[in-house]
């Protein structure tokens, strides 16, 4: 064991008579103590990695947590081990309980638009938004339990009781498609186990510990599936942070920290407090902050890294001036200090803020990443491609059968679709199963059913070729087979052709490689493909300043902080304060000001625009809450603010020094 752990760490590790709740303070060394009590369970208890699962809420977590278990106990002796997240083990429990959901082991995964598309379908309305809200409504019934039936007696708006109508079918539908949603991948298996003890017996022998990393993050599905597989014994350690809980509405239900107590009642609570991240003037705020919110554990994190710099707080006259002095400010620091353009981060309330801080930062020839934009995953190229591979996994997978017979177009439009549509639904059928049926030659003519039936074989070819060769070799095939690229240049501008291109010919080399290093086919690729957020590439390697909103910068640390746009209407964010939530919010400013180690620099504007309008911005309450001490104020009314020439002038003066340090 570490000799390295402080106290409650220690404890953490080596509690193992009952469930255990550690309260894990931002910065406290979390990962730390689940990876060495993994290496406690196996070196020091005897346990079998392959009885041990560790469930975490991002991929990128649960790759870093199974690099620090192997490095810490050798690649050998963790084998075995399960370390993935919710949605990963909720994969593997349906596919190797198919038959018992109903389903085939070769079921499709549908992500968010596959399924804002069949609502979209079902409600017979073609607005976007309007499908994607009831959606999210079905997603948020599911993800708390709350079954069709339920739903109905639930649904308290028009859109409420216009989703709670089309739920059952919208359930019948992914049936029919042999298909999931992603909080299937939760729910089922939470039934499966209520209505087949023995399966449940079965997981529960095989998960003999369980560690759940941001515990804070779980919604009511996952909790019972937590409950399940822990059952009496309780042999589990749940990791979390209350004042880290900023995932309320996307489901997660920080009141089931207060059921951990009431459903086990010999629950061990330990805290870590020691923070081995940040200043102590950059916790003092945070701690001060997050006393206004109502607490289900006191605790106040601490650090022996000395006061440190003052936290400086700075007025700007508009977004654009806001903008611009983050920019310059970054400039003169990294000049002063030679520090690394990826030591500085820029975190933010809502995406919409970025684009102006983006401007400066080209303006200023600063280099930048953003993370929590759009997914490598939602770009049309890679649905496409991602569609033929769907099929070739299940071919009752409808919404994948029309992605790829259209794209790229090979004669079969909409009205040969429509007809086989019309046929496949009287028959009860999938498109694919109807078009090899003796009765489509009635509904579709000679030249349209020879189109279809070549793309079937086409496909029928590569599924039986798909277990049986390299992953790389067949994604080479395929795109050669539908000649995809000059498709591209042939319907694209040559510019974004050369983009969209080069983004497929990544993902299909990303993916080859994956099926090497994982010993997977193409087929056990496909199932898990939506489960992965492709990394970025060399993210680690490339020198850029981060930007990221506050949700996204969760579980990342960086040495110099800038917080922008902290004002009321936006952090709190208007409709938090509207609806009387703002400690969530209280909570999200939290997370942003303890990802700071050693500088934190927050910024508000004085005017925005709204529309045709000006108005006047007031500073965040939560600045305030911050207290005063270990807080500069800078900017704003109360201090004139320095004009562009004298910024300018200031900075070079600055260049000039440092350069004749030379």
């Amino acid at each position: 064991m570490s000799l390295n752990l402080n106290a409650p760490q220690r404890e953490a590790i080596r509690y193992l008579d009952g469930p255990c709740l550690v309260l894990a303070g931002a910065g406290s060394g979390k990962t730390r103590v689940i990876t060495q009590k993994i290496a406690y369970l196996v070196e020091q208890c005897g346990f079998n990695p392959a009885n041990i699962a560790a469930i975490t809420f991002t991929n990128k977590a649960a790759k870093e947590m199974q690099e620090r278990v192997s490095a810490l106990m050798g690649g050998r002796a963790s084998k075995g081990l399960t370390v993935c997240t919710f949605h990963a083990l909720g994969v593997r429990i349906v596919r190797q309980e198919a038959k018992h959901c109903g389903l085939k082991p070769q079921f499709s995964i549908l992500d968010a638009s596959d399924t804002v598309q069949i609502v979209s379908d079902l409600s017979g309305n073609s607005d976007k938004v309007r499908a994607r809200s009831m959606q999210w409504q079905i997603s948020s019934w599911k993800n708390a339990l709350v079954p069709p039936e339920e739903a109905v007696k639930l649904a308290d708006s028009e859109l409420s009781a216009a989703a709670a109508k089309l739920f059952p079918d919208y359930e019948r539908t992914l049936r029919a498609y042999q298909a999931v949603d992603f909080d299937d991948l939760i729910a089922l298996p939470v039934r499966l186990f209520d209505e087949h003890p023995e399966v449940r017996e079965r997981w529960q022998s095989k998960l003999r510990y369980l560690l759940v990393d941001e515990y804070q993050d779980t919604n009511r599905a996952q909790y019972r599936l937590l409950s399940q597989l822990a059952e009496v014994r309780g042999m589990f350690t749940a990791v979390g942070d209350d004042d880290q809980a900023i995932y309320a509405w996307r489901g997660a239900d920080v009141e089931n920290l207060k059921l951990l107590q009431s459903d086990w009642p010999k629950l061990r609570v330990i805290k870590l407090e020691q923070n081995y991240r940040s200043t102590t003037g950059i916790l003092n705020a945070a701690n001060t902050l997050i006393g206004y919110n109502e607490k289900l554990f006191e605790k106040r994190l601490w650090s022996e890294h000395g006061l440190g710099e003052a936290i400086v707080v700075s007025a700007a006259r508009d977004p654009e001036s806001e903008a611009e002095m983050v920019a310059m400010k970054i400039s003169a620091h990294k000049f002063e200090h030679r520090t690394r353009f990826s030591d500085y981060a820029i975190l933010y309330r809502g995406n919409h803020q970025a684009r102006l801080i983006e401007q400066q930062l080209r303006n200023h020839k600063i280099p930048y990443l953003i993370s929590g934009g759009q997914s490598f995953f939602e770009r049309a190229e890679i649905k496409d491609i991602i569609a033929y591979l769907r099929l070739l996994l299940n071919p009752d997978d409808d919404l994948a059968f029309i992605r790829a017979v259209t794209t790229p177009r090979r004669g079969i439009g909409p009205s040969t679709i429509e007809a086989l549509g019309s046929y496949a639904g009287q028959r009860h059928l999938s498109l694919f199963g109807a078009a090899f049926e003796e009765g489509a030659g009635q509904h579709l003519n000679a030249r349209q059913l020879e189109s279809v039936h070549e793309f079937c074989h086409f496909i029928n070819r590569l599924a039986y070729r798909a277990p049986r060769e390299p992953a790389a070799q067949m994604l080479a095939d395929l795109l050669g087979a539908i000649r995809y690229e000059t498709w591209l240049y042939d319907s694209c501008e040559p510019r974004e052709a050369e983009s969209k291109w080069s983004n497929v010919s990544d993902f299909v080399g990303w993916l080859g490689r994956k099926g090497e290093e994982d010993n997977k086919n193409l087929l056990e690729l496909t199932q898990t493909i939506s489960l992965i957020s492709m990394l970025d590439k060399d993210k680690e390697e490339f020198d850029g300043v981060q930007m990221a909103t506050l949700h996204a910068s969760k579980g990342l640390e960086f040495k110099h902080v800038f917080l922008v746009g902290v004002e009321e209407g936006i952090l709190p964010h208007q409709s938090s304060i509207d609806e009387d939530k703002v400690e969530e919010e209280r909570r999200l400013m939290y997370v942003g000001i303890t990802r700071a180690q050693r500088t934190l620099n927050i910024t508000w504007c004085e005017k925005r625009k709204a529309g045709r309008d000006v108005r006047t911005c007031e500073p965040s309450r939560f600045i305030e809450e911050m207290g005063k001490e270990g807080v500069r104020f800078s900017g704003g009314k109360s201090d004139a603010p320095v004009s562009r020439d004298e910024g300018r002038a200031k900075l070079a003066s600055l260049r000039a020094m440092l350069a004749a340090k030379g």
